[in-house]
């Protein structure tokens, strides 16, 4: 495989279809059926959505990973294709990665994964994560089993590291290894019962510089050279409608500031004003914010 020009953000793994349901309310009542407004399929993960993110905001993306030849394969591939994004697929016998995302009215989301989309065996292959990292500034790692054993192989490589824990707990030893492995670390304070702690303790035993927590209305708070500060929330530009690919977008965002050279708390401003925008756009589109939108929220 050749690789013509470089790359600024390399993302791995996470590609797969979302069957987005709109329910009356969530904990979802008991009942032998119910009644929704739609059901629908649509190309879509964490490793699409930050794909998508960073390239609307102007950043050279190319995304890889593991895909079926299946029907939600072929979504996934239109999905890059339209918007411009490229695309390197290693064949996955098991089929494509598909959830069921139950979504409320005020915008909070239930994910149901389906585990039997790709087993232990399941790997990138090490010459195609080498070879494009080599020639990345940056490379975006999602937490999905494959992924796992493609970070020894971007030691060496030059290229930055960063992943986003998503609602990690502080105690599944599973997300160690991506959290002790990742120069920029994003996760969720939702399942923290101490987010300043984990936070420290991921500093600490790992090679992150900087550490980002997301609280949703509550903005966001960042460890950087051992100072925890807050990054404040942004008011949404619309209705919210669903929080669906938020902390993608945050972490779009925020990478956008950190490799186009801005400060810190530039970089989280960037990474709020893209999360907000986020939860103003159905489940059901994967849209996400432009250049010209988050420079325009952000100018002055």
């Amino acid at each position: 495989m050749s690789v013509s020009s470089e790359i600024d953000v390399l993302v791995l793994g996470g590609a797969g279809v979302d069957t987005v349901v709109y329910v009356p309310e969530l904990p979802l009542p008991y009942a032998d059926s119910h009644m929704v407004p739609s059901i629908e399929a649509r190309a879509g993960q964490t490793g699409d959505f930050v794909a998508l993110g960073v390239h609307a905001l102007g950043l050279r993306t190319h995304h890889l990973d593991l895909l079926g030849a299946d029907h939600h394969g072929d979504l996934v591939r239109a999905l890059h294709r339209e918007r411009g994004v490229a695309l390197t697929e290693v064949p996955q016998p098991a089929g494509t990665k598909r959830a069921v995302n139950l979504v409320s009215p005020d915008g909070r989301r239930l994910s149901l994964y389906d585990s039997t989309r790709g087993h232990d065996g399941d790997r990138l292959p090490p010459e195609t994560v080498r070879a494009l990292a080599s020639v990345s500034r940056h490379v975006h790692v999602c937490i999905t089993q494959p992924c796992a054993h493609a970070l020894p192989v971007l030691r060496g490589t030059g290229a930055t590291v960063s992943t986003d824990l998503h609602d990690w707990d502080g105690a599944n030893a599973y997300h160690e290894r991506f959290a002790y492995e990742a120069d920029v670390v994003f996760l969720s304070t939702a399942a923290l019962a101490d987010p300043e702690r984990t936070m420290r303790r991921i500093a600490d035993r790992g090679r992150a510089g900087v550490v980002v927590a997301t609280a949703g209305a509550e903005g966001a708070y960042q460890l950087l050279d051992g100072e925890l500060t807050h990054i404040p929330p942004v008011a949404p530009p619309a209705p919210v409608v669903d929080s669906n690919g938020a902390g993608d977008a945050f972490a779009a965002g925020y990478l956008f500031g950190r490799l186009t050279g801005e400060p810190p708390a530039r970089c989280g401003l960037f990474g709020a004003v893209a999360g907000a925008y986020a939860c103003t756009v159905p489940a059901t589109r994967a849209d996400v914010v432009s250049r010209e939108e988050l420079l325009g929220a952000t100018s002055p």
